[in-house]
């Protein structure tokens, strides 16, 4: 037991370290979100369970900053944040419709909606579809849809416009890789703010 849970590590740096296939895609996510920001959009962010804290985690660096203090602010909504909506939509219709709701109260063509999921969505079972359905929405609506999933990929690696498939089966290493994605993507944001704007982006 105890050398299993030690090869957990060397298992996870496989999985993240196969990431490095996806960089042009990382690259294209990132120019699609700053140029979309640039002229006036968003990023709405969603997720289910510990894809859903990933979509907050997401968010948060967006508004706030990542590791240049001084970049312009990214406008980014998790679509997990407003409980009292997400208590009524879900009492009275259900949870599966609730994302595809927020993209048709929130999104606008031109906005981007970034989708976090393990599997990628699954019609004979149905798990993740309402992120499906969410993404499907989107597209009729004009919105870019970028996804990151594991597993097969599932039905939005078939929709995105941009996808990126995590090279596992395991839920915790696809979960850990795309919090490396997330954290590149950022890090690509702050450079191409700075290089583009200058120290002070949009604070000026």
């Amino acid at each position: 037991m105890v050398t299993t849970s030690f090869n957990y590590f060397e298992e996870s740096a496989t999985v993240i370290k196969a990431l490095k296939d996806s960089i042009d895609t990382m690259k294209r996510m990132s120019i699609g979100i700053y140029e979309s920001q640039l002229a006036g959009g968003k990023m709405l962010i969603a997720g289910n369970g510990g894809s859903c804290a990933d979509a907050e985690h997401f968010a948060g660096e967006m508004v706030c900053t990542f590791k240049d203090r001084n970049r312009r602010a990214f406008s980014a909504i998790s679509l997990t944040n407003n409980s009292s909506a997400i208590t009524a939509w879900t009492n009275d219709f259900g949870f599966d419709t609730y994302f595809t709701r927020q993209v048709e109260a929130l999104g606008q063509a031109g906005d981007i909606l970034f989708l976090i999921t393990t599997g990628g969505g699954d019609r004979a079972n149905g798990a993740s579809m309402n992120l499906v359905d969410a993404a499907e929405k989107a597209i009729d609506m004009g919105l870019k849809v970028y996804a990151i999933a594991g597993k097969t990929g599932g039905e939005l690696s078939k929709i995105s416009h941009e996808f990126i498939k995590v090279s596992s089966f395991e839920t915790c290493h696809i979960q850990e890789a795309h919090i490396a994605i997330i954290h590149a993507i950022c890090l690509s944001l702050d450079e191409l703010a700075v290089s583009t704007e200058g120290d002070q982006g949009n604070n000026e």
